[in-house]
């Protein structure tokens, strides 16, 4: 399917800072434009607002001059919505209210061609929804760009029940051309990366109401161990904690109130309180010009094993013995039972695998990582029949390592794990179920929330069963649904041509 030709008008309306965003992703890829608002002064004023951004690029090298001219006088106000009569696309940024979006695209099928594109950019409503009592809504579409537009290449091209797919494949193909990151997915709840996302905020925010570490520490492993850009507490500090958990419960409610999805008390007790992050002062952490920001919890100095033993493989963490080595402590190998790590005090360290270390003699977990030779920090747990010698070799083990370590509590999974564990399992049902492939996904996890793998990624890297074993241990110990691996996992090991027997 070809994209819409550069010779056609595209319309946005909202003159608004998303508005503004897309008009000027649409001009610069050499469409002329319009924008509307209800209130025209809006949509003279965005009008301008994204003529002098395009003046600025050319003023700083970022654009041809000559191009930028051109630009400017391709954009113009639009009065009415008759006005937008000779579009070809166009593309709603208004408030996110079901009623207020749907009478305006009513208004527009009287308006538009027959061959016009009508697309919505809600991040929340549900697009199939919006086209009822459209007259044609197979040209009705989600085009969700994500905020600066401009800047942010990922949009969501999300077809609702009625959606003709030559109009998602023509929509596709325009925002392909427009330079953007385009995937596909269906018309679901949080569509891709609003889906997708709840685990990362969602198991920090457990681990916090398990009291397993506080939010510093928690932010600290994700960052430094599990590679991500942002911790969760930041993050919702830096996004609202209203619009978060918002989301949460948009998702949570719209999935008939699934264990998967269930929002964390912790949070709203939070957006109650008004602590709603920086835009109110304070939020998980103090912002202001005198706050002081808590730092993660760091254990003090350890002495480190002069030699241990490897036990079995390693799996995800088998980079472990060859670190090992190149700092100096003896490292022997036997193939035999495992996986873990023996310590000269005869306790074991255990990559992370949904279990406990109360249920063990003398065991400290440790979470995953991305890259164990890059990490700059590596979280513990140990329960209280943890023995003080067993901690303490592992702690030193790690530093020998160069890694700072935090010792967080007995929480099955521990941080970085338990994450990712959830993150590939609601990728695997997602797949299952149509909403999007495994590519589209990744594809929209790295770049619409800076992830440093994709969920399938991670699966592959990590291993068929990794992910299913995990939370099945961990759904033994957390009953209620949240942590049951989806049947879309189970048969992925299967496909993969695993034959073994399920996990006990």
């Amino acid at each position: 399917m070809t994209a819409i030709e550069r010779s056609r008008t595209v319309a946005v309306v909202g003159a608004g800072t998303m508005g503004q965003g897309i008009a000027q992703v649409a001009l610069l890829a050499g469409h002329r434009v319009l924008l509307y608002d209800i209130n025209p002064a809006l949509a003279a004023d965005g009008a301008g607002i994204v003529q002098d951004r395009v003046e600025r690029m050319a003023a700083k090298g970022r654009l041809d001059p000559a191009e930028a001219e051109d630009a400017a006088g391709r954009i113009a106000p639009a009065g009415e919505l008759a006005d937008l009569a000779d579009a070809a696309l166009v593309i709603e940024a208004v408030v996110e209210d079901v009623t207020v979006k749907r009478a305006l695209f009513a208004a527009l099928e009287e308006v538009v061609s027959p061959d016009a594109l009508l697309a919505t950019n809600t991040s929340s409503l549900s697009v199939t929804e919006l086209a009822a009592g459209l007259a044609h809504p197979g040209r009705f579409l989600g085009l969700h760009f994500f905020n600066p537009a401009p800047l942010l290449p990922l949009v969501e091209v999300v077809s609702g029940f009625a959606t003709d797919e030559a109009a998602a494949a023509r929509a596709h193909a325009t925002v392909l051309g427009w330079g953007k990151t385009p995937v596909r997915c269906a018309d679901t709840p949080g569509f891709i990366v609003n889906r997708i996302a709840r685990p990362f905020y969602a198991e920090a925010f457990s681990v916090y109401e398990e009291q397993g570490a506080d939010p510093a520490t928690i932010d600290a492993v994700l960052r430094e161990s599990g590679g991500f850009k942002m911790g969760p507490f930041q993050l919702t500090d830096l996004i609202g904690q209203d619009v978060n958990e918002a989301v949460t419960r948009s998702v949570w409610d719209s999935f008939f109130r699934s264990p998967k999805f269930t929002p964390s008390l912790a949070q709203r007790r939070l957006v109650q309180s008004g602590r709603l992050g920086r835009k109110s002062g304070h939020g998980w952490f103090p912002y202001g010009p005198d706050a002081q920001l808590p730092a993660p919890h760091t254990a003090g100095p350890e002495a480190a094993p002069d030699k241990v033993t490897v036990v079995g493989d390693l799996g995800p963490a088998a980079d472990l013995a060859d670190l090992l080595e190149e700092a100096g402590i003896a490292v022997t190998a036997t193939e035999h039972g495992g996986p873990y790590i023996q310590l000269p005090g005869e306790g074991q360290l255990v990559l992370a695998d949904g279990k406990t270390s109360v249920e063990f003699a003398d065991v400290v977990y440790f979470d995953l990582a991305l890259d164990y030779r890059g990490a700059t920090r590596i979280a513990l747990s140990a329960s209280e029949d943890t023995s003080e010698r067993t901690l303490a070799e592992a702690i030193g083990l790690f530093q020998k390592l160069g890694k700072q370590v935090s010792v967080i509590g007995d929480v099955p999974g521990m941080i970085v794990a338990r994450t990712v564990a959830m993150l590939i399992d609601l990728t695997a049902d997602a797949v299952a179920r149509g909403v999007a492939t495994a590519q589209d996904i990744d594809t929209a996890m790295r770049l619409g929330v800076n992830y440093p793998l994709g969920p399938s990624e991670w699966h592959e890297r990590l291993g068929q069963d990794w992910a299913y074993d995990l939370l099945h241990h961990l759904n033994e110990r957390c009953p209620g649904g949240r942590y049951a691996p989806s049947l879309a996992l189970f048969r992925l090991g299967y496909a993969a041509g695993d034959e073994g027997e399920e996990t006990e």
